[in-house]
């Protein structure tokens, strides 16, 4: 009986812990990642909705994961450009980021949208470039919730834009993340 609850409150306390440690990431497959190009001639939009993400609260570890395929575009042309010609997501398939958002606690999460620098590793096209931006987390319940907006250019991953459309496409493109976090 002694050996069994013993048992019993090992197991108990290894689950709390598991909790606990388990507790302070967040997880989502279903992120969102909005890319937007505005010129003169023309606005360019996609947007993804299966970006695989997570953040740990306890240590500011953020990471991101995404298939280049599967933006969508309004027009299939682009989106066949797009893959084809630019990012050329058959050598390049995935992008990635991974990095830390500075300050962030347990604690820190409030109800309200609160900014919090954010800066690591981009991975795109085989190039890997360091970018930092401000964006927002809030705790809703038990999730978490964030948004970032920054700027890349398509230069600085050698995404080479041939002359016949550079007109059609910014130099700086807008990158916009949107997720809603479960904990796991």
């Amino acid at each position: 009986m002694q050996t069994m609850m013993k048992t019993f409150l090992l197991t108990g306390t290894l689950m709390l812990c598991s909790v606990l440690v388990h507790g302070q990431k967040y997880m989502t497959q279903s992120g969102n990642v909005r890319f937007f190009s505005s010129t003169p001639v023309e606005d360019i939009e996609a947007i993804n909705n299966q970006v695989s993400t997570a953040i740990n609260v306890e240590t500011g570890d953020l990471v991101f994961s995404l298939l280049m395929t599967a933006f969508t575009f309004e027009k299939a042309l682009m989106q066949e450009h797009f893959n084809e010609k630019y990012v050329e997501s058959d050598k390049y398939p995935k992008s990635m980021f991974k990095g830390k958002v500075e300050g962030l606690t347990p604690e820190a999460l409030t109800a309200e949208p609160k900014a919090f620098p954010v800066a690591g590793e981009l991975t795109m096209h085989g190039v890997t470039r360091t970018v930092s931006t401000t964006g927002s987390l809030q705790k809703r319940g038990a999730q978490v919730v964030g948004q970032c907006t920054f700027l890349v250019q398509p230069e600085d991953f050698d995404i080479k834009i041939p002359g016949a459309v550079r007109d059609k496409i910014a130099k700086e493109i807008e990158i916009t993340v949107n997720a809603v976090y479960d904990p796991k």
